[in-house]
């Protein structure tokens, strides 16, 4: 893993935004895509980093570890489900299928826990007992691992502009999806979340939750896209500490994005008024934590792409005949 030293002089060259000469440029909270010839895009990894709703910093070398670690989830499951992805023509880069995305994010947990209104834990702990079509007993204590896996579906950008809590059941009832197509989707982030689930602990993690989202192709397949298994889309937590972290009643140790929003709350910031200042040093961290998830879970060393982006990832995509 790169030591802080190492990542620290980048801190003012992480990736924020590609410019390239490609047409229709759109940008979501991490990543920039472009319609390419062939019905397909090109989708570029940036190193933003956002929590609360909002991009709050720039962290040297995540957008590469979201993007490779994609990719080697894509193909550690594409015997599970077609994947859209075509190539990797650079270490921030995917080129992938064009799609229709489904307008449903699928989310798969193993626990209940959560503080967000649209978690398991926040919801029981409110009083309620039938959550999101499931019956949960008396006792339940936060973080209990579930007796299976469960999907807890979500529209995308509901009426209020946030994710909307769906059931099973009324993703079909409602025509969000045809029966036959979230059967299949619904089997496929089972199986995916179970390997996901069995790669971690290997890894000396727990896959807590996660979100998958799919979408049709041209040719009429189911394909997972987006990403996968990342410390973006994930709940991570760390093994070896969580049975006696639980039976005391303390959090587990996270191994994801978390520590960040507990800074921030730390600072009295959860997603209101003006982002407070934090130390540098916080950022350093966040970029050796992704790092040590991508090596953690694929078991290779990470190889860190050169720094400034922009140039690089031109000049890949020159030389794989993207443009001139």
């Amino acid at each position: 893993m790169l030591s802080a030293e190492q990542i620290r002089p980048l801190l003012d060259l992480a990736f924020e935004s590609s410019q390239l000469n490609l047409p229709e440029r759109r940008s979501g909270k991490v990543r920039d895509w472009y319609t390419m010839p062939g019905k397909q895009r090109l989708i570029v990894t940036t190193d933003r980093l956002s929590a609360f709703d909002r991009n709050l910093a720039v962290v040297p070398y995540k957008g590469q570890v979201l993007n490779q670690l994609a990719a080697w989830w894509f193909e550690q499951t594409e015997d599970v489900i077609d994947n859209h992805l075509v190539g990797i023509p650079d270490p921030n880069a995917a080129l992938v299928l064009e799609v229709e995305p489904f307008p449903v994010e699928v989310i798969v947990r193993g626990y209940i826990t959560g503080v967000t209104t649209t978690a398991l834990w926040y919801r029981y702990a409110l009083g309620e007992r039938e959550i999101y079509g499931y019956r949960f007993g008396e006792g339940m204590q936060k973080n209990q691992q579930l007796p299976e896996a469960i999907i807890t579906p979500t529209t995308k950008d509901g009426p209020t502009g946030h994710d909307e809590r769906l059931t099973c059941a009324e993703v079909v009832s409602q025509s969000y999806l045809d029966a036959g197509s979230w059967e299949k989707i619904q089997a496929a982030a089972l199986a995916i979340f179970k390997r996901g689930q069995e790669v971690a602990l290997n890894a000396g993690m727990i896959l807590v939750d996660t979100k998958y989202e799919f979408g049709r192709a041209a040719d009429g397949r189911i394909v997972l896209i987006d990403e996968v298994h990342t410390p973006d889309s994930s709940r991570f937590w760390k093994a070896d500490s969580y049975v006696e972290r639980f039976a005391t009643g303390e959090e587990p140790e996270n191994f994801d994005k978390e520590f960040i929003r507990r800074t921030y709350a730390d600072f009295g910031y959860r997603g209101e008024g003006e982002v407070p200042t934090v130390p540098a040093d916080l950022w350093v961290q966040a970029s050796q934590r992704y790092i040590q998830i991508y090596e953690l879970l694929t078991g290779q060393s990470f190889e860190p792409g050169d720094y400034p982006v922009n140039p690089r990832l031109v000049a890949n995509l020159q030389k794989g005949g993207y443009f001139k």
